[in-house]
């Protein structure tokens, strides 16, 4: 195998000087172009096809946003990106990154005492980018027409129980797939969502705010204490480094210690929904890098809930979901696209929204059958 080939896209000539040589100090990484503004990083994508980019959000001409799309959409390559950026409308832009199909999120280098242990974490995240292979990834493809399924439809091996909580876990890849899965849920889905998503800090604290303008249905971070019913019809996630779990009916938001180096911790939510809610559960594990989520999904499993997993072509990293899969703990493995409609039938299989007949109405009047 060859050196790893960068690409560093980054405004300030000092950033990326430092960045540069930082690079340079790995034997196994070669620099093989610098970018200071977003059509130059095009230009030398195209033209050198660099194994993976660093991409800097704030830069003249054009934004580090309109290069990552331009760049995802005509010649896919694995990006991180390092950003400095943590107000609120320039960390839009980060998220808006990651859900064009930028691999990870990376903070810049504080100038201070703990560079040393930032370059070592920049270098490997570097190395681990580069191997995720990327696809075309067209905005366009974030917002497709709604596609429910008919009341019952893919569902005839699952049991008739109903569901009262459904759930989410992602990891890398995961804001695209959040997205795309919340897009393809029906309107008026009537159940509490909950979610965990792995995101670096300091880039989490505004993530539930941009997830809620990107979709009609309303998101915010979980309120510990806050009772489980009182979040029906809502998508309620997990703040960072807070665990999300449910007991005695209530929403609680713990400091317990990290699991799989996760806080928050997919399993720690899908273990206490399979404990307090077992067959009521319908539960789902996205994409993203280790295993987290998968002994989890697989306790719901055991408890009589729904259990689904990204299926390997449509997922980023098919790291966590082929866990599950290894396990047995997903009862159905499934493309992206199809993941929203079966959490929706199985939403209306409830009998918290409307019957059959109205179900099977609306899909006869635009909502094409999965």
């Amino acid at each position: 195998m060859g050196n790893v080939r960068v690409l560093v896209v980054e405004d300030s000539v000092t950033v990326r000087n430092h960045l540069c040589e930082i690079l340079r100090s790995d034997p196994e990484i070669e620099v093989i172009g610098q970018a200071g503004d977003g059509k130059e990083a095009i230009e030398l994508c195209l033209q050198h096809r660099p194994d993976v980019i660093t991409m800097d959000m704030m830069l003249p001409l054009m934004s580090g946003l309109s290069a990552t799309e331009y760049i995802m959409a005509h010649c896919p390559t694995p990006i991180l990106v390092v950003s400095a950026s943590i107000n609120r409308g320039e960390l839009f832009k980060t998220y808006d990154a990651l859900a064009a199909g930028a691999v990870d999120v990376l903070e810049k280098p504080r100038g201070d005492d703990s560079d040393a242990a930032w370059e070592r974490k920049f270098l490997a995240a570097l190395k681990l980018v580069s191997r995720i292979p990327v696809i075309t990834h067209l905005r366009a493809k974030l917002n497709p027409p709604a596609r429910w399924p008919r009341a019952g439809a893919s569902l005839s091996n699952a049991s008739q129980s109903r569901c009262k909580v459904a759930a989410l876990g992602a990891s890398t890849g995961g804001p695209g797939a959040i997205v795309e899965v919340l897009r393809s849920l029906t309107p008026g889905f009537p159940l509490p969502l909950l979610l965990v998503l792995h995101i670096n800090e300091p880039f989490g604290h505004a993530f539930a705010d941009w997830l809620d303008g990107q979709t009609v249905h309303r998101v915010a971070y979980a309120q510990d204490g806050e009772p489980l019913e009182s979040a029906a019809g809502r998508v309620v996630m997990a703040p960072p480094g807070r665990h999300l779990m449910v007991h005695q009916g209530n929403l609680r938001l713990t400091l317990d210690p990290e699991r799989h180096s996760c806080r928050p911790s997919v399993d720690v939510l899908f273990e206490s929904l399979a404990r307090e809610h077992g067959a009521a559960v319908a539960a789902c594990l996205l994409t993203g890098m280790g295993r987290d989520g998968a002994a989890g999904l697989l306790e719901i499993r055991r408890a009589g809930g729904h259990t689904i997993a990204q299926d390997e072509e449509t997922s980023v990293v098919y790291g966590m979901p082929r866990e599950a899969v290894l396990l047995g703990a997903a009862e159905r493995v499934l493309p992206l696209g199809e993941i929203g409609g079966v959490l929706s039938a199985l939403a209306m299989r409830g009998g918290e929204a409307e019957s059959g007949a109205a179900a099977n109405a609306r899909t006869s009047n635009g909502g094409a059958a999965s």
